[in-house]
Protein backbone atom coordinates (compact mmCIF):
# COMPACT_ATOMS: atom_id res chain seq x y z
CA UNK A 1 0.00 0.00 0.00
CA UNK A 2 2.94 2.07 -0.10
CA UNK A 3 3.39 5.03 -2.31
CA UNK A 4 -0.59 5.57 -2.50
CA UNK A 5 -2.22 8.61 -2.05
CA UNK A 6 -4.11 8.90 0.96
CA UNK A 7 -7.62 10.02 -1.15
CA UNK A 8 -8.43 8.08 -4.54
CA UNK A 9 -9.56 10.90 -6.13
CA UNK A 10 -6.57 13.05 -4.99
CA UNK A 11 -5.05 15.18 -8.05
CA UNK A 12 -8.52 14.92 -9.62
CA UNK A 13 -10.00 18.37 -10.57
CA UNK A 14 -13.66 18.93 -10.86
CA UNK A 15 -15.77 21.89 -11.90
CA UNK A 16 -19.43 21.48 -10.17
CA UNK A 17 -21.70 23.71 -12.83
CA UNK A 18 -24.64 21.97 -10.29
CA UNK A 19 -27.46 23.12 -8.22
CA UNK A 20 -30.21 22.54 -5.81
CA UNK A 21 -29.51 18.50 -5.13
CA UNK A 22 -28.69 16.08 -7.44
CA UNK A 23 -25.73 17.54 -9.09
CA UNK A 24 -24.18 18.62 -5.63
CA UNK A 25 -24.92 15.32 -4.05
CA UNK A 26 -22.83 13.64 -6.75
CA UNK A 27 -19.91 16.44 -6.94
CA UNK A 28 -20.09 16.00 -2.96
CA UNK A 29 -19.36 12.43 -3.37
CA UNK A 30 -15.97 13.10 -5.05
CA UNK A 31 -15.07 15.88 -3.22
CA UNK A 32 -15.17 12.77 -0.13
CA UNK A 33 -12.67 11.17 -1.73
CA UNK A 34 -10.33 14.46 -2.42
CA UNK A 35 -11.15 15.36 -5.25
CA UNK A 36 -10.61 19.11 -5.93
CA UNK A 37 -14.32 20.39 -6.41
CA UNK A 38 -14.55 24.10 -8.06
CA UNK A 39 -18.29 24.79 -7.62
CA UNK A 40 -19.20 27.89 -9.82
CA UNK A 41 -22.28 29.97 -8.51
CA UNK A 42 -23.95 32.97 -10.20
CA UNK A 43 -22.88 36.07 -7.94
CA UNK A 44 -25.54 37.39 -5.26
CA UNK A 45 -27.77 34.86 -5.29
CA UNK A 46 -25.65 31.89 -5.62
CA UNK A 47 -27.12 28.60 -6.45
CA UNK A 48 -30.51 27.77 -5.64
CA UNK A 49 -29.57 25.10 -2.48
CA UNK A 50 -28.82 27.98 -0.82
CA UNK A 51 -32.00 29.54 -0.73
CA UNK A 52 -33.60 26.08 0.89
CA UNK A 53 -34.11 26.00 4.59
CA UNK A 54 -33.38 25.33 7.57
CA UNK A 55 -31.13 28.25 8.01
CA UNK A 56 -28.74 28.93 10.82
CA UNK A 57 -26.73 32.73 11.08
CA UNK A 58 -28.29 32.90 8.10
CA UNK A 59 -26.76 30.14 6.32
CA UNK A 60 -28.42 27.07 4.57
CA UNK A 61 -27.63 24.02 6.94
CA UNK A 62 -29.30 22.18 3.85
CA UNK A 63 -26.77 23.21 1.42
CA UNK A 64 -23.83 23.07 3.75
CA UNK A 65 -24.14 19.25 3.74
CA UNK A 66 -24.56 18.89 0.47
CA UNK A 67 -21.14 21.24 -0.44
CA UNK A 68 -18.62 20.00 1.80
CA UNK A 69 -15.14 19.93 0.76
CA UNK A 70 -16.06 22.15 -2.26
CA UNK A 71 -14.56 25.89 -3.67
CA UNK A 72 -17.06 29.02 -4.15
CA UNK A 73 -16.35 30.54 -7.20
CA UNK A 74 -19.16 33.48 -8.15
CA UNK A 75 -19.18 33.97 -12.07
CA UNK A 76 -21.94 35.73 -14.50
CA UNK A 77 -22.67 32.70 -17.04
CA UNK A 78 -24.76 35.19 -18.87
CA UNK A 79 -21.73 37.13 -19.53
CA UNK A 80 -19.55 36.46 -22.23
CA UNK A 81 -16.15 36.84 -20.26
CA UNK A 82 -17.77 34.69 -17.92
CA UNK A 83 -18.42 32.14 -19.88
CA UNK A 84 -14.69 32.08 -21.23
CA UNK A 85 -13.40 32.09 -17.60
CA UNK A 86 -15.18 28.70 -17.35
CA UNK A 87 -13.72 27.63 -20.36
CA UNK A 88 -10.37 28.57 -19.35
CA UNK A 89 -10.97 26.41 -16.01
CA UNK A 90 -12.40 23.32 -17.65
CA UNK A 91 -9.15 23.47 -20.25
CA UNK A 92 -7.35 22.63 -16.50
CA UNK A 93 -10.07 19.92 -15.43
CA UNK A 94 -10.60 16.49 -15.26
CA UNK A 95 -14.40 16.24 -15.33
CA UNK A 96 -16.96 19.21 -15.41
CA UNK A 97 -20.68 18.17 -14.35
CA UNK A 98 -23.65 20.23 -14.91
CA UNK A 99 -27.09 19.46 -14.08
CA UNK A 100 -28.86 22.30 -16.16
CA UNK A 101 -31.72 21.46 -18.08
CA UNK A 102 -30.77 20.11 -21.99
CA UNK A 103 -30.15 22.96 -24.62
CA UNK A 104 -29.05 25.21 -21.70
CA UNK A 105 -24.82 24.31 -21.84
CA UNK A 106 -25.55 24.51 -25.71
CA UNK A 107 -26.73 27.49 -25.66
CA UNK A 108 -23.75 29.23 -23.25
CA UNK A 109 -21.36 28.06 -25.30
CA UNK A 110 -20.33 25.83 -23.39
CA UNK A 111 -21.37 22.44 -24.96
CA UNK A 112 -19.51 18.92 -24.50
CA UNK A 113 -18.48 19.12 -27.94
CA UNK A 114 -16.99 22.73 -27.39
CA UNK A 115 -14.91 22.03 -23.79
CA UNK A 116 -13.96 18.48 -25.18
CA UNK A 117 -12.39 20.30 -28.28
CA UNK A 118 -10.50 22.69 -25.44
CA UNK A 119 -9.51 19.33 -23.44
CA UNK A 120 -10.14 16.04 -25.19
CA UNK A 121 -9.22 14.55 -21.62
CA UNK A 122 -12.17 16.21 -19.48
CA UNK A 123 -15.02 13.80 -18.78
CA UNK A 124 -18.52 16.00 -18.81
CA UNK A 125 -21.55 14.73 -17.05
CA UNK A 126 -24.88 15.91 -17.49
CA UNK A 127 -27.73 15.07 -14.55
CA UNK A 128 -31.14 16.34 -15.78
CA UNK A 129 -34.54 14.96 -15.11
CA UNK A 130 -35.36 13.11 -18.40
CA UNK A 131 -32.50 13.12 -20.51
CA UNK A 132 -30.97 14.88 -22.82
CA UNK A 133 -33.35 13.17 -25.46
CA UNK A 134 -36.36 11.53 -25.35
CA UNK A 135 -40.31 12.16 -24.81
CA UNK A 136 -39.85 14.20 -22.16
CA UNK A 137 -35.96 16.00 -22.40
CA UNK A 138 -37.81 19.70 -22.28
CA UNK A 139 -39.78 18.90 -18.97
CA UNK A 140 -38.97 20.77 -15.47
CA UNK A 141 -37.98 18.37 -13.05
CA UNK A 142 -37.24 18.04 -9.44
CA UNK A 143 -37.73 14.93 -6.67
CA UNK A 144 -41.15 14.82 -6.42
CA UNK A 145 -42.52 15.01 -9.79
CA UNK A 146 -39.86 12.35 -10.45
CA UNK A 147 -41.23 10.45 -7.41
CA UNK A 148 -44.88 10.56 -8.85
CA UNK A 149 -44.15 9.48 -12.53
CA UNK A 150 -41.62 6.45 -12.12
CA UNK A 151 -44.07 4.60 -10.33
CA UNK A 152 -42.44 4.77 -6.57
CA UNK A 153 -44.97 7.43 -5.15
CA UNK A 154 -47.57 4.63 -6.32
CA UNK A 155 -46.08 1.71 -4.21
CA UNK A 156 -45.73 4.12 -1.36
CA UNK A 157 -48.27 4.33 1.55
CA UNK A 158 -51.12 2.30 3.20
CA UNK A 159 -53.15 -0.09 1.26
CA UNK A 160 -56.05 1.64 -0.08
CA UNK A 161 -54.85 4.97 0.67
CA UNK A 162 -53.30 7.91 -1.53
CA UNK A 163 -49.63 7.94 -3.00
CA UNK A 164 -46.78 8.89 -0.76
CA UNK A 165 -43.57 10.45 -1.20
CA UNK A 166 -40.27 8.56 0.28
CA UNK A 167 -39.69 10.71 3.17
CA UNK A 168 -36.82 11.87 1.54
CA UNK A 169 -35.66 13.05 -2.18
CA UNK A 170 -34.50 10.11 -2.86
CA UNK A 171 -34.67 10.37 -6.94
CA UNK A 172 -32.32 13.15 -6.14
CA UNK A 173 -29.83 11.48 -4.02
CA UNK A 174 -29.88 8.22 -5.99
CA UNK A 175 -29.41 10.27 -9.35
CA UNK A 176 -26.09 11.61 -7.88
CA UNK A 177 -25.08 8.51 -7.15
CA UNK A 178 -25.27 7.17 -10.38
CA UNK A 179 -23.33 10.08 -11.65
CA UNK A 180 -20.41 9.67 -9.32
CA UNK A 181 -20.47 6.47 -9.87
CA UNK A 182 -20.08 7.11 -14.34
CA UNK A 183 -17.95 9.59 -13.47
CA UNK A 184 -16.08 7.19 -11.11
CA UNK A 185 -16.01 4.45 -14.60
CA UNK A 186 -14.94 7.18 -17.08
CA UNK A 187 -12.26 8.29 -14.90
CA UNK A 188 -10.94 4.48 -15.11
CA UNK A 189 -11.60 4.20 -19.15
CA UNK A 190 -9.51 7.20 -19.15
CA UNK A 191 -6.85 5.85 -17.86
CA UNK A 192 -6.61 3.16 -20.63
CA UNK A 193 -7.79 5.48 -23.59
CA UNK A 194 -6.18 8.91 -22.46
CA UNK A 195 -9.44 10.66 -23.58
CA UNK A 196 -12.72 11.47 -21.63
CA UNK A 197 -15.91 10.48 -22.57
CA UNK A 198 -19.31 12.39 -22.04
CA UNK A 199 -21.52 10.64 -19.89
CA UNK A 200 -25.56 11.49 -18.75
CA UNK A 201 -27.79 10.05 -15.91
CA UNK A 202 -31.63 11.09 -15.93
CA UNK A 203 -33.31 11.08 -12.75
CA UNK A 204 -36.44 8.84 -13.99
CA UNK A 205 -33.77 6.63 -15.63
CA UNK A 206 -32.36 6.10 -12.09
CA UNK A 207 -35.50 5.87 -9.97
CA UNK A 208 -37.16 3.64 -12.71
CA UNK A 209 -34.37 1.54 -12.16
CA UNK A 210 -34.55 1.03 -8.58
CA UNK A 211 -38.27 -0.38 -8.84
CA UNK A 212 -36.92 -3.82 -8.59
CA UNK A 213 -39.83 -5.46 -6.99
CA UNK A 214 -42.46 -3.91 -8.69
CA UNK A 215 -40.58 -4.43 -12.05
CA UNK A 216 -40.34 -8.13 -11.49
CA UNK A 217 -43.81 -8.37 -10.96
CA UNK A 218 -44.66 -5.52 -13.69
CA UNK A 219 -42.26 -7.28 -16.58
CA UNK A 220 -42.89 -10.80 -16.02
CA UNK A 221 -46.25 -11.68 -14.50
CA UNK A 222 -49.95 -10.24 -15.20
CA UNK A 223 -49.88 -9.04 -11.89
CA UNK A 224 -50.44 -5.09 -11.28
CA UNK A 225 -47.88 -3.23 -8.34
CA UNK A 226 -50.22 -2.22 -5.80
CA UNK A 227 -49.53 0.02 -2.13
CA UNK A 228 -49.51 -2.38 0.84
CA UNK A 229 -48.22 -0.51 3.39
CA UNK A 230 -44.83 -1.36 5.71
CA UNK A 231 -45.32 -4.92 4.33
CA UNK A 232 -43.02 -6.79 1.67
CA UNK A 233 -45.19 -6.46 -1.57
CA UNK A 234 -44.84 -10.25 -2.33
CA UNK A 235 -43.24 -12.05 0.82
CA UNK A 236 -45.05 -12.32 4.68
CA UNK A 237 -44.63 -12.04 7.18
CA UNK A 238 -42.23 -8.75 6.33
CA UNK A 239 -43.55 -5.92 7.95
CA UNK A 240 -44.21 -3.62 11.47
CA UNK A 241 -46.06 -4.82 14.37
CA UNK A 242 -46.63 -1.97 17.57
CA UNK A 243 -45.62 -3.05 21.20
CA UNK A 244 -46.17 -1.05 24.30
CA UNK A 245 -43.81 1.41 23.52
CA UNK A 246 -43.09 1.67 20.07
CA UNK A 247 -43.62 -0.28 16.44
CA UNK A 248 -40.94 -2.54 15.31
CA UNK A 249 -40.21 -4.24 12.39
CA UNK A 250 -39.40 -8.00 12.10
CA UNK A 251 -38.38 -10.05 8.55
CA UNK A 252 -40.08 -13.30 7.79
CA UNK A 253 -38.70 -14.20 4.51
CA UNK A 254 -38.18 -18.25 4.42
CA UNK A 255 -39.61 -21.06 5.72
CA UNK A 256 -36.91 -21.39 8.40
CA UNK A 257 -37.26 -18.35 9.64
CA UNK A 258 -41.25 -18.01 9.64
CA UNK A 259 -40.55 -21.12 12.29
CA UNK A 260 -37.82 -19.27 14.13
CA UNK A 261 -40.93 -16.71 14.85
CA UNK A 262 -43.26 -19.35 15.87
CA UNK A 263 -40.48 -20.06 18.16
CA UNK A 264 -39.77 -16.61 19.42
CA UNK A 265 -43.54 -15.53 19.75
CA UNK A 266 -44.51 -19.12 21.68
CA UNK A 267 -46.35 -20.52 19.38
CA UNK A 268 -43.97 -23.19 17.73
CA UNK A 269 -47.03 -24.81 15.46
CA UNK A 270 -47.67 -21.97 13.16
CA UNK A 271 -44.74 -23.35 11.17
CA UNK A 272 -46.64 -26.38 10.61
CA UNK A 273 -50.02 -24.82 10.42
CA UNK A 274 -51.52 -25.42 6.80
CA UNK A 275 -52.70 -22.29 6.51
CA UNK A 276 -48.88 -20.52 6.86
CA UNK A 277 -46.85 -23.77 5.58
CA UNK A 278 -45.52 -21.65 2.54
CA UNK A 279 -45.25 -18.14 1.97
CA UNK A 280 -48.00 -17.73 -0.99
CA UNK A 281 -50.24 -19.68 1.69
CA UNK A 282 -49.16 -16.80 4.24
CA UNK A 283 -49.79 -14.36 1.66
CA UNK A 284 -53.68 -15.71 1.11
CA UNK A 285 -53.78 -15.99 5.34
CA UNK A 286 -51.97 -12.23 5.68
CA UNK A 287 -54.87 -10.70 7.73
CA UNK A 288 -54.91 -13.87 10.27
CA UNK A 289 -51.19 -13.99 10.38
CA UNK A 290 -50.94 -10.48 11.26
CA UNK A 291 -53.54 -10.94 14.20
CA UNK A 292 -51.61 -13.62 15.62
CA UNK A 293 -48.38 -12.29 15.19
CA UNK A 294 -49.24 -8.07 16.48
CA UNK A 295 -51.14 -9.69 19.98
CA UNK A 296 -47.92 -11.15 20.84
CA UNK A 297 -46.11 -7.46 19.95
CA UNK A 298 -48.57 -5.50 21.56
CA UNK A 299 -47.96 -7.46 24.87
CA UNK A 300 -44.98 -6.77 25.25
CA UNK A 301 -42.23 -3.45 25.11
CA UNK A 302 -40.44 -2.99 22.17
CA UNK A 303 -36.99 -4.47 23.84
CA UNK A 304 -38.63 -7.34 25.44
CA UNK A 305 -39.83 -8.66 21.86
CA UNK A 306 -37.03 -7.78 20.16
CA UNK A 307 -34.47 -9.35 22.60
CA UNK A 308 -37.30 -12.56 22.07
CA UNK A 309 -37.02 -12.12 18.35
CA UNK A 310 -33.09 -11.62 18.41
CA UNK A 311 -32.72 -15.05 20.51
CA UNK A 312 -34.75 -17.21 17.98
CA UNK A 313 -32.52 -15.81 15.25
CA UNK A 314 -35.39 -13.38 13.42
CA UNK A 315 -33.85 -10.22 11.29
CA UNK A 316 -35.83 -7.20 13.77
CA UNK A 317 -35.25 -3.98 14.36
CA UNK A 318 -36.49 -0.77 16.37
CA UNK A 319 -38.63 1.49 14.47
CA UNK A 320 -36.53 4.94 15.31
CA UNK A 321 -35.84 8.44 14.71
CA UNK A 322 -33.55 10.05 12.92
CA UNK A 323 -32.68 11.31 16.86
CA UNK A 324 -33.01 7.73 17.67
CA UNK A 325 -30.35 7.01 15.43
CA UNK A 326 -28.21 9.75 15.99
CA UNK A 327 -28.23 9.19 19.83
CA UNK A 328 -27.56 5.25 19.93
CA UNK A 329 -24.16 6.57 18.93
CA UNK A 330 -23.95 4.14 15.74
CA UNK A 331 -23.48 6.80 12.97
CA UNK A 332 -20.50 8.66 15.19
CA UNK A 333 -18.47 5.09 15.49
CA UNK A 334 -18.97 4.26 11.81
CA UNK A 335 -16.93 7.50 11.23
CA UNK A 336 -20.73 9.03 9.67
CA UNK A 337 -20.03 12.24 11.40
CA UNK A 338 -17.55 14.47 10.08
CA UNK A 339 -16.33 17.35 11.59
CA UNK A 340 -16.30 20.19 9.43
CA UNK A 341 -16.71 24.49 9.29
CA UNK A 342 -18.37 27.30 7.46
CA UNK A 343 -17.10 30.88 8.05
CA UNK A 344 -20.68 31.73 9.38
CA UNK A 345 -21.94 28.21 10.73
CA UNK A 346 -18.46 27.78 12.93
CA UNK A 347 -18.21 23.92 14.21
CA UNK A 348 -19.99 21.70 12.30
CA UNK A 349 -20.98 17.65 11.45
CA UNK A 350 -20.65 16.74 7.98
CA UNK A 351 -21.63 13.19 6.43
CA UNK A 352 -19.64 12.03 4.22
CA UNK A 353 -20.23 9.02 1.58
CA UNK A 354 -20.30 5.60 3.37
CA UNK A 355 -17.91 3.58 1.21
CA UNK A 356 -14.82 3.04 3.47
CA UNK A 357 -11.78 2.01 1.74
CA UNK A 358 -9.15 0.12 3.30
CA UNK A 359 -5.63 2.21 2.99
CA UNK A 360 -7.18 5.60 1.87
CA UNK A 361 -7.76 8.23 4.84
CA UNK A 362 -11.33 9.49 4.99
CA UNK A 363 -11.08 13.45 3.54
CA UNK A 364 -12.09 15.49 7.88
CA UNK A 365 -11.99 18.89 8.74
CA UNK A 366 -13.81 19.74 5.25
CA UNK A 367 -15.18 23.56 4.94
CA UNK A 368 -18.20 24.30 3.05
CA UNK A 369 -17.67 27.71 1.20
CA UNK A 370 -19.74 30.86 1.65
CA UNK A 371 -20.78 32.46 -1.61
CA UNK A 372 -17.87 33.36 -3.26
CA UNK A 373 -15.50 32.39 -0.73
CA UNK A 374 -12.96 31.30 -3.26
CA UNK A 375 -13.19 33.20 -6.24
CA UNK A 376 -9.92 35.36 -5.80
CA UNK A 377 -7.93 32.55 -4.87
CA UNK A 378 -9.13 29.83 -7.41
CA UNK A 379 -8.96 32.94 -10.44
CA UNK A 380 -5.97 33.74 -9.29
CA UNK A 381 -4.13 30.29 -8.72
CA UNK A 382 -5.65 28.36 -11.73
CA UNK A 383 -6.07 31.49 -14.71
CA UNK A 384 -3.39 33.62 -13.31
CA UNK A 385 -5.27 36.79 -12.81
CA UNK A 386 -4.17 39.93 -10.85
CA UNK A 387 -6.35 42.19 -8.98
CA UNK A 388 -6.59 44.64 -11.74
CA UNK A 389 -7.83 42.05 -13.67
CA UNK A 390 -9.97 40.66 -11.13
CA UNK A 391 -11.43 44.40 -10.01
CA UNK A 392 -12.03 44.95 -13.65
CA UNK A 393 -14.09 41.62 -13.63
CA UNK A 394 -16.06 42.27 -10.52
CA UNK A 395 -16.63 46.26 -11.54
CA UNK A 396 -18.10 44.40 -14.85
CA UNK A 397 -20.51 42.12 -12.94
CA UNK A 398 -18.73 39.10 -14.15
CA UNK A 399 -17.72 37.48 -10.93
Amino acid sequence: MTGLPPHLFEGIKVLDLTRVMSGPFCTSMLADLGAEVTKIEMPGFGEEGRHFAPYVNGESTYFALLNRGKQSVTVNLKAPEGVTLIRDLARQADVLVENFRPGVMDRLGLSPATLQADNARLIVASISGFGQTGPFADWPAFDLVIQAMSGLMSVTGERGGRATAVGESIADVATGMFAAWGIAAALYDRERTGVGRRLEVAMLDSVFSMLLTGLSRRLFTERSTQRVGNRHPETYPVDSFATKDGDIVLVGFSNAIFHNIGEAIGRPEIADDPRFKTNADRNTHEDELRALIAAWTAALTREEALAKLREADVPAAPVWSLDDLIASGYPAARGMLQPGSNSKLGDIHLVPQPVQFAGAKRVTDMVTPTLGENTDAVLVEKLGLDAPGLARLRSDKVI
